[in-house]
């Protein structure tokens, strides 16, 4: 189980990034309606920060990014897991199955966040580069435009005509 495969499963959702319950149950390796059993009977564990379903606008916003399983299609909209709601299915799913993948679910999320400090860095460093260099290159435009108005001066002057005067 590869963090680019799950890593390709994860989507944003109302700011937060999140697994579908139909791709979770296929990573662990159950059907989606068995997974949603478990957390059924151990819902006080999924507070609505850990696990939320789908509006049917977002189902349908989502739908146009991505194929959800086509019986969800008809019913009821996914459920969507944040990280931490990934993180206490391990205390319901008890096989070996899932704790594996939910060790490298939560090496996704790790990365996927080092990603976005990474990126996050890089954009400030390229923003003062852009603010260094546009100062720099101001001084360039400006003696560039003195040349300019320089040459359009001489060019408005009266021209000395060419020959000899008698």
């Amino acid at each position: 189980m590869k963090p680019e495969h799950i890593a390709s499963l994860v989507h944003m959702v109302r700011g937060e990034r999140v697994l579908f319950d139909s791709d979770l149950a296929r990573l662990y390796g159950v059907s989606t309606g068995a997974l949603n059993q478990a957390v059924k009977r151990n819902r006080t564990r999924f507070p609505e920060d850990f696990m939320f379903r789908l509006t049917p606008q977002e189902r349908s916003a989502m739908r146009s990014q991505i194929v959800i399983a086509s019986k969800r299609n008809i019913g009821a909209p996914p459920y969507a897991f944040t990280e931490q709601g990934v993180a206490m299915l391990s205390s319901v799913l008890r096989s070996a199955r899932a704790v594996e993948v939910n060790i490298a679910i939560m090496r996704t999320f790790v990365q996927l966040r080092r990603l976005m400090d990474s990126n996050r860095r890089l954009a400030r460093k390229i923003e003062a580069m852009e603010r260094k260099y546009d100062e720099q290159f101001g001084v360039v435009f400006d003696a560039i435009k003195r040349l300019i108005a320089e040459d359009d001066a001489r060019k408005s002057q009266p021209r000395r005509g060419i020959g000899f005067v008698s």
